[in-house]
């Protein structure tokens, strides 16, 4: 069963990552990897590391908005990369 709203993690060229939320997980890949988007325009090819599935918006957002934090990023680079 696929869940309407995703977090996701790309790991770009340079070794950056860049975490991100969609409702279109393949529309929002193609739209990096046309340099559509301003972070990983430069940092070209991203490679998908990780997705988080959930039913509800809100928790969505929540968990993108606590990868981005600097404990988020810590429990990024110990647990989900």
């Amino acid at each position: 069963m696929k869940l309407p709203y995703v977090v996701y993690i790309l790991k770009c060229f340079d070794n950056t990552f860049y975490t991100g939320y969609t409702t279109n997980i393949e529309n929002r890949l193609k739209a990096h990897n046309k340099g559509e988007v301003h972070y990983t325009k430069s940092r070209l090819p991203v490679e998908l590391i990780n997705l988080f599935q959930f039913e509800n918006k809100q928790k969505t957002y929540d968990f993108e908005r606590y990868l981005k934090t600097g404990s988020g990023i810590a429990f990024r680079n110990k647990r989900l990369v």
